[in-house]
């Protein structure tokens, strides 16, 4: 009977610990100028199975996201923004996803970003 319950609250310790969130908040850098920019982010990151929340803060291209990680995790979000051509720390859109995006949008370029800031 003890063998039992040893091994009952040994299971129980060990799902508990590999246990995922449902409602796992996290933050990530993502690169963008504007409003566009900022709508195209959030509905690409709510585009992924499992995310719940997504707000892209434009001044500091802080991403907040609310995710269930038994749905999905970070690299599967930051591949979907790359794909629609914003750059993370760790993924960067290929030439053609970023040349899909609206000239005043393009991030990567330098008078662009100055432009937005006046």
């Amino acid at each position: 009977m003890k063998k039992i319950a040893t091994v009952v609250l040994l299971a129980l310790f060990a799902t508990s610990a590999y246990a995922q969130e449902k409602n796992k908040k996290m933050t990530m850098e993502i690169d963008g100028v504007c409003e566009m920019c900022k709508l195209r982010i959030e509905k690409a990151a709510l585009g992924v199975k499992g995310v719940k929340y997504a707000l892209w803060d434009i001044p500091s291209h802080k991403l907040s996201l609310i995710m269930d990680e038994r749905k999905t995790n970070a690299m599967e979000i930051k591949t979907a923004l790359v794909a629609v051509g914003h750059d993370t720390k760790e993924l960067k859109a290929t030439e053609e996803a970023y040349n899909k995006i609206m000239p005043c949008c393009r991030y990567r370029d330098e008078k662009v970003v100055n432009d937005h800031k006046n």
